[in-house]
């Protein structure tokens, strides 16, 4: 998702460096922090996911335990 977007921005930015447009140069830049900004939490998200499953793994093994 994110990645996308940091693409799409560096393009835009370099397309303003190349045209001397500042405007286009600004709007590159901001679409590319964007972009890192929703990679980061992307990629949050998925640590997020990642600790729950281990987390229900763990109650799972905890109760298999306790069942004995």
């Amino acid at each position: 998702m994110g990645v996308m977007e940091q693409a799409k921005g560096k393009l835009k930015e370099t397309a303003g460096d190349i045209t001397d447009n500042e405007t286009l140069q600004a709007e590159g830049k901001a679409q590319a922090a964007k972009g890192a900004e929703e990679t980061k939490a992307t990629e949050a998200q998925a640590k997020a996911k990642m600790h729950e499953k281990k987390a229900e793994m763990h109650e799972q093994e905890q109760e298999a335990v306790e069942s004995l």
